[in-house]
């Protein structure tokens, strides 16, 4: 490619239009299903193009495809949002092309993820001993810690198998509220779906510890082996937190692995105010966190920190001849999760850190949570209107009166209107719907927007 520099400067000029204007876009696509398939040729091109053609296509075809997270009115899910400084260094990733493997394929890579890990757990208030590794999201971060626990609790078990072993039913405990990953987990790693064991919440979604060591009890009377319980920081539907003390107790008394999600709510824990939401998660196993989601690093960035390394390690090492490198005092970060191939992600995250510093990153992280607080008391405050669970964070769970079939079409018709996105669940068998403050970019006025089409549309 002969014009790599004009184009580069094209495509900066483009990217830093699009972060400063996002909001010209409609925030969730209006593409119907098929539709970018069908404007595409069916075909590879026989002949190379040039970037100019590529890049038509782009703004013509894929463009009107895209739903727009860095929107001010993204409310949806977990609201997130790059930013200028992870992009410029996701750009700087990908031209390194760096294959961080091993040690040696990428010094830079392996020592930069453990300098930055180290910076991100002080300023989350994390114990000295947890040592972390970076994966692309929660969902393989849980996989690999429930892996690390299936191996405390049954040893040789990545050598002989679980039929091999003749052993019992094992056990995996999670919240009612808890993420699908854990489901997935469980599943991927052979213990089968009915090996998850779904405890009971309290009337905020919070697991009950106590449910929770009668469940144990009764599965060990029943022959059943419990192996790992994994509690929740910041619930998918609610930001509920779990009683992480009280189920570090549990998982004390009982032997269990204690594996903490906290991939949404854990970064809170960076404001003082905030502290209380990660209390009991030092005596945790194993600990996530995803930056990707309310830390503005740009997907995919999730950290897993863990008191127990060695059994990360003797979970999924597995060094063939041709990747031997006599090394000795060299961390190669592959034998800690069952990718071989690691993306440089720990640059965009060690950049963004440094440009925000810990009083930037808090005061973000601070308005998010009082814009939804703002939000929260209009909702409150309006006849005909319910907030439905109380909030830790930076999510309100809300619903207008009337039936499920009527917040849905509310909901439809909020997101049909381009200027906001919001997403939706169900609590206590009712429909309810989720507003996520998140996007950096997110004002007072785009949060107003947002309460005038909700009220627009329900009338």
């Amino acid at each position: 490619m002969k014009d790599f520099r004009p184009q580069a400067h094209r495509l900066s000029d483009w990217i830093a239009d699009y972060l400063e204007n996002p909001e010209r876009f409609p925030v969730l696509s209006r593409a119907r299903p098929g539709q970018i398939r069908d404007a595409l040729p069916a075909d590879a091109p026989e002949h190379g193009e040039d970037f100019d053609a590529i890049f038509a296509d782009f703004e013509r075809i894929i463009l009107p495809g895209v739903t727009h997270w860095n929107h001010p009115g993204f409310f949806a899910y977990f609201a997130i949002t790059s930013s200028a400084p992870g992009v410029l260094a996701e750009f700087l990733s990908a031209a390194l092309n760096q294959q961080a493997m091993l040690w040696r394929t990428s010094p830079a890579a392996t020592e930069l993820e453990a300098v930055t890990l180290g910076w991100l757990r002080q300023l989350l208030g994390l114990p000295d001993s947890f040592e972390g590794v970076i994966y692309d999201t929660a969902s393989i971060a849980t996989l690999h810690a429930l892996i690390a626990a299936r191996e405390a609790a049954v040893r040789e078990v990545r050598a002989k198998g679980l039929a091999a072993r003749g052993l019992p039913p094992l056990r995996v405990y999670c919240s009612q509220e808890a993420h699908s990953t854990v489901d997935k987990a469980v599943i991927a790693i052979g213990f089968g779906h009915q090996s998850l064991r779904r405890i009971d919440v309290d009337a905020a979604f919070r697991m009950r510890a106590d449910r929770l060591a009668a469940a144990i009890d009764e599965d060990r009377r029943a022959g059943v082996l419990p192996v790992a319980v994994v509690a929740t920081v910041g619930t998918t539907s609610t930001t509920s937190i779990d009683p992480v003390p009280a189920i570090a107790d549990v998982c004390a008394r009982e032997r269990l692995w204690m594996h903490v999600d906290a991939a949404y709510g854990g970064i809170a824990a960076m404001l003082p105010s905030h502290a209380y939401v990660l209390a009991g998660v030092e005596r945790a196993d194993s600990v996530v966190v995803n930056p990707h989601k309310w830390l503005f690093t740009p997907v995919d960035c999730s950290a897993l920190w863990t008191r127990r390394p060695d059994d990360l390690h003797a979970a999924m090492t597995l060094v063939p001849e041709y990747l031997r490198t006599g090394d000795e005092d060299a961390l190669n970060l592959s034998e800690y999760g069952p990718a071989l191939g690691r993306r440089f992600r720990a640059l965009k995250l060690w950049a963004v850190l440094r440009c925000y510093g810990r009083e930037g990153l808090q005061a973000r992280i601070r308005e998010a949570v009082r814009l939804a607080g703002l939000f929260e008391g209009w909702v409150a405050g309006e006849p005909g209107w319910e907030v439905v669970v109380p909030r830790d964070f930076s999510v309100v769970c809300f619903r207008r009166e009337g039936s499920d079939e009527e917040n849905a079409d509310l909901l439809d018709r909020v997101n049909a209107s381009g200027e906001a996105f919001l997403s939706h669940t169900a609590l206590d068998g009712r429909y309810v719907l989720r507003l996520a403050v998140g996007n950096a970019r997110t004002t007072e006025a785009d949060l107003e927007r947002a309460w005038e089409v909700l009220k627009r549309s329900a009338r």
